[in-house]
């Protein structure tokens, strides 16, 4: 009995070790180098084998959170500050490297304003992104952009800490389609 309880102690070390390396994003929870559906066997030396990574999933999570994929807006406005032409560089250099990718670039806004104010808001914040791309070097058979207004916020209240965070165009990417 001694040994049972010894052992099932050793197993709840074991799952709380081995859940500490988790990450969540977007409220789901991954391990590092884990894409769900594949089978990630350890080599020898503890990495991952090259083949057994989803080299999609991993080049958006690069794009996403080492460039970034978002760009955030004043109130009202669509005019592109100096932090989000930073971005956008970086997206526009990375975008002119790998032209296997497309960009889908998604105007949003916050939830202040009509419906119909806020899709077209968005739509302009999207196309100044659209712009700064194109003027630096991204082909514009390359590049299309949706506005989904106040539909899609990223955070949901009502307080100004919210809306800021939902001032914003997001560049989304995909393999496959580019020229």
């Amino acid at each position: 009995m001694k040994s049972f309880h010894i052992l099932s102690l050793f197993g709840i070390l074991v799952i709380l070790v081995g859940c500490s390396d988790n990450v969540t994003v977007g409220g789901e929870v991954n391990s590092p180098g884990y894409i769900e559906g594949q089978d990630t066997a350890a080599l020898e030396d503890g990495s991952i084998g090259q083949e057994n990574i989803d080299s999609q999933n991993l080049t958006t999570e690069y794009f996403n959170f080492t460039i970034g994929d978002k760009v955030y807006f004043e109130l009202d406005q669509s005019t592109l500050s100096e932090p989000a032409k930073m971005i956008l560089a970086e997206q526009a250099t990375w975008l002119n490297q790998n032209p296997s990718f497309i960009a889908v670039i998604e105007g949003h806004a916050d939830e202040r304003g009509t419906r119909e104010y806020n899709l077209a808001l968005g739509a302009r914040r999207a196309d100044a992104v659209r712009t700064y791309l194109l003027q630096n070097g991204v082909n514009d058979s390359r590049i299309s952009v949706v506005s989904y207004g106040k539909e899609r916020p990223f955070v949901a209240c009502s307080e100004e800490s919210c809306w800021s965070q939902n001032r914003r165009a997001r560049t989304s990417i995909k393999e496959g389609l580019g020229i």
